[in-house]
This record gives structure tokens, sequence and C-alpha cells, in this order.
């Protein structure tokens, strides 16, 4: 009949979605995604509603939220789908550029031990520090080996030495304590100092990375605050 809406068995969401079945019996028992009918006959029937919430459930899931954080996010009162959508993108532009930064070390490295360059723990640690760029590889190359951002970044750091390193450290650290000192002084986040350091930061990432558009930069800025890590330094 014209205008019936369209419904789906438990069976069809999990095939559309490429989720078990057991996974989507377990979200209607926590009430993450209660299906919205049953058939007569008492099995879940979800609507393209329903669908709709279980794909920015699972972007929130492919992000690293767990289910309870996950839930609060979607039931937020006056929530529309286009700012969970915003918000994933900025997210995931984050993680982008932050794997991407980490690619490049890598390449770094791989580039020196196939020149035979050695660098001592100490000339290492000078360069990177705590981070070790051997334990992200596998999900670098996997996610976003294939993007174009990470290609420029490769093909920019190619040849960076030592000195080249830590010259993006340095300029990196000196902005970051600039806008540590303004937030100590109480600058508006909106205000001159603060806006023209943040795009000094913007401009540091493009002379030295990648084209850092101001999407992407804004990803940052909320993988900043959104990535536990990034949180804590």
């Amino acid at each position: 009949m014209e205008g019936e809406a369209t419904s789906y068995t438990v069976g069809q969401v999990s095939e559309l979605a490429g989720v078990t079945v057991r996974t989507l019996h377990h979200y209607d028992q926590i009430a993450l995604l209660k299906p919205s009918g049953r058939s007569d006959a008492g099995y879940r029937r979800y609507d393209d509603s329903d669908l709709e919430r279980l794909q920015q459930i699972l972007l929130y899931r492919e992000l690293g939220f767990p289910l309870e954080e996950i839930a609060a996010i979607l039931d937020e009162p006056g929530a529309e789908p286009v700012v969970h959508l915003r918000r994933q993108h900025q997210l995931l532009m984050g993680r982008i550029a932050r794997l991407q930064m980490m690619a490049t070390a890598i390449e770094k490295e791989m580039e020196a031990q196939q020149m035979g360059i050695q660098l001592s723990p100490e000339e290492r640690f000078e360069v990177w520090g705590d981070f070790n760029p051997d334990d992200y590889a596998e999900e670098v190359e996997e996610r976003w080996g294939a993007t174009e951002a990470y290609r420029e970044a490769r093909r920019r750091t190619a040849r960076y030495s030592k000195t080249d390193w830590l010259t993006v450290k340095a300029e990196a650290e000196d902005i970051y304590r600039r806008l540590l000192e303004a937030m100590k002084l109480g600058k508006r986040a909106e205000g001159e100092t603060a806006m023209g350091l943040a795009e000094e930061h913007r401009q540091h990432i493009t002379r030295w990375f990648y084209d850092c558009g101001y999407d992407i930069h804004t990803g940052l800025g909320e993988m900043y605050v959104a990535d536990p890590r990034f949180a804590a330094n």
C-alpha cells in the first residue's frame, strides 16, 4: 500500500549493517537500539529510523566510544542527525591527521634503516620522546595508507633529517607554550591572540606535513579534547 512504512527483520538488518544478530539482540536488551515494532509472532521489526540510529551507533563504535556513552550522546535532547554526522566527521579527520603524523615518523624510521642510518636511543628519544612509531604501524597502514594526505606527508618528510624533525618539534612546542601562556592570562578562545596562535598551528602543519584545511584543523581540535591521550597531554 502506498505510504506504508518499510520494516526489516533482525536478519535483514544484520545483513545490511554487517553486524551479528546477537549484537542486535544485545543492543535491544540494553535499550541502545530497540526495534520500533514487533510482528504478529513477536519477532523484532526495524524501520528506517532504527537503521539511521544503528548507523550512528556503529560510527561512534568505530571511533572508540563505549556503548553507555553512545547511548547518552544519541539520547541527548534536541540533537539532530546532522549534528552527530558533523561531530563524527571532525573526530575522524582528527584521527586521520594524528595517524598521518604517526605514519610520517614510521616512514622516516624505515628510511633510516634502509639507508643504514642508525639513530642512538638518545637521538630517537630526542626526536620522538616516548612515542614509539612501531606501536601504530599496522593501524596506520590498514586505515590510511591510501589517502592523499598520507602520501603528501610521506613525500614531504621522506628526506627530513634529525635536524628537520627537531625543528618541527621546537616550532610546535613554541606554539603550545604561547597557547598555554594565553590561557593563563585569561585570553578568550575567540580573541585575536588565541585565534592567531590557532592559525599559526594550522600553518605549521601545512608547512611540514600536509595541506591542513580548516575542516581538518577543527577536527584536530575536537580530537585533542575527545582522545584521552591528547586530553592527558
